[in-house]
């Protein structure tokens, strides 16, 4: 296993690095219903998400839970089938999960679930079983989201201080919370901070 982890981690960044010359990612199908400046409402379709819950700080928590869900896509599930990579990463943090993006973070209770959207052309009921107890497969439904986009260090202090950014324009544009907030990440660690893509999604009513 030692061995194959300097291959695991060499693939996932080559995979997640945006290049021109790498493949192209899937990303999570959405319509925009507002624009601006950095803000956008957004009308995501319905999803499948690979979900595992972490028990490890903000900054930590997507390192920690990206070999496990990694794994999974690589093969190690019943059909030993390999998906492909989607992006973004998500991260979200609440006692309920309620709508995460495709490689996301999100806290619950006092963990981080971790999640990387499925492609398009599986079901629920096509998707390969995990062989890792640890990984569920969740579909989360048609949902419409504020969000944030920013460059920058993965950090939580940048995270907090353009999560505030959101939840101000929420406010002004009178719209209501419905769910946890969602930290989605879109490249490589190897990425220069200013090239970066990073957006935090907040769940609202239509």
């Amino acid at each position: 296993m030692k061995q194959r982890t300097p291959l695991i981690i060499l693939t996932l960044i080559i995979i997640l690095s945006g290049s021109h010359n790498t493949m192209a990612i899937e990303e999570a199908p959405y319509a925009v219903v507002k624009t601006e400046a950095a803000f956008e409402i957004r009308d995501y379709a319905p999803s499948l998400l690979a979900e595992t819950l972490v028990d490890a700080d903000f900054e930590k928590a997507g390192s920690s839970a990206f070999r496990r869900l990694f794994r999974y896509i690589s093969g190690d599930n019943q059909s030993q089938t390999k998906i492909a990579m989607t992006a973004p990463v998500a991260q979200t943090q609440g006692e309920n999960i309620a709508m995460t993006a495709p490689v996301g973070q999100q806290k619950s209770g006092d963990r981080w679930a971790v999640s990387f959207m499925m492609p398009a052309s599986y079901s629920i009921e096509t998707l390969p079983t995990p062989d890792d107890p640890l990984i569920r497969l969740r579909q989360v439904p048609a949902r419409r989201v504020a969000t944030v986009r920013y460059s920058g260090f993965w950090s939580k202090k940048n995270y907090q201080q353009n999560k505030a950014k959101l939840d101000v324009w929420i406010q002004q544009e009178g719209l209501t919370v419905n769910g946890e907030a969602v930290w989605a990440r879109y490249n490589a660690p190897f990425v220069p901070w200013f090239m970066r893509r990073n957006e935090i999604l907040i769940p609202v009513a239509h």
